[in-house]
């Protein structure tokens, strides 16, 4: 009797009839956990971002559980030197880190859940927290650009991380995006597969360079990326933005296993 009411109704009725039934029949789960989506009334905001930004439902679910877990460190723990080990003759050896999270709890599991599960939507919010997180430091700058990523890895995984992390970070500080500035000069290892830091460092080495198509001198810029463990990656992007003229360049990243502090507010 149900199914007649709505068929006679009209093709709308048996469309939320339907989209009613598959969401009894199969719940949508949490996309870090993977138990039942049950998040609060904190997570309705970041739907309307995603409304207001992109003209669409953000398309994440996620529990409360895990949403509770994003909790932001203190601002005084955001901020670190972006190198873990600093070396001897190295450019800019106060080139500062700031990371809103550390690398447990929900972070953890997300970052591969977004690399690995092909789950950009979850890129999305931690790019709209770490966004969030940035404007209440009164952080400011003239372009952000995320951490390009090989050709190899773009057709694996169909989108860059960072890129899905910064778009939205941009657009929560109202700072202009600009994806194409940095760009791969070669491709590299994986630096969590790599031991020691030497490895690390040359495998990033003159990695990164910046496209002919932008002027960024004296320009403030804020490159993103997902996770920093060593920040030889950052590191190394930050000196292709200066050796094209930037003129400030803070590094940030979603996560991290560092909590080391640093005095020097950018």
């Amino acid at each position: 009797m149900t199914v007649l009411k709505h068929l006679r109704g009209g093709v709308s009725s048996v469309s939320a009839f339907l989209k009613e039934t598959l969401n009894f029949m199969f719940p949508d789960c949490c996309m870090v956990c993977g138990k039942l989506a049950d998040a609060d009334d904190r997570f309705s905001q970041y739907e309307e971002f995603c409304r207001a930004y992109y003209g669409r439902p953000s398309g994440l679910h996620m529990c409360g559980k895990c949403l509770s877990s994003f909790a932001p460190n203190d601002s005084d723990r955001r901020w670190m030197f972006c190198l873990s080990d600093p070396y001897d003759g190295d450019p800019h050896p106060d080139l500062p880190l700031y990371m809103p999270l550390s690398y447990e709890g929900a972070a953890k599991s997300a970052v591969p859940a977004v690399k690995f599960g092909k789950k950009p939507a979850l890129a999305g919010f931690m790019g709209c927290l770490l966004g969030t997180c940035l404007k209440s430091d009164s952080v400011h700058a003239d372009l952000i650009v995320p951490i390009p990523l090989s050709a190899s890895r773009m057709k694996e995984r169909g989108f860059n991380q960072a890129e899905e992390i910064a778009r939205p970070a941009a657009a929560v500080l109202g700072i202009p995006y600009a994806g194409n500035v940095l760009i791969r000069t070669r491709d590299t290892d994986r630096q969590t597969e790599l031991k020691g830091n030497l490895s690390r460092i040359a495998n990033v080495s003159g990695a990164f360079g910046t496209s002919e198509e932008w002027d960024i001198r004296g320009l403030s810029v804020i490159v993103v990326d997902d996770v920093a463990t060593t920040g030889f990656t950052l590191h190394e992007a930050a000196e292709a933005l200066f050796e094209a003229g930037a003129a400030k360049v803070l590094c940030a990243a979603v996560a991290g296993n560092r909590l080391a502090k640093n005095a020097e507010v950018y």
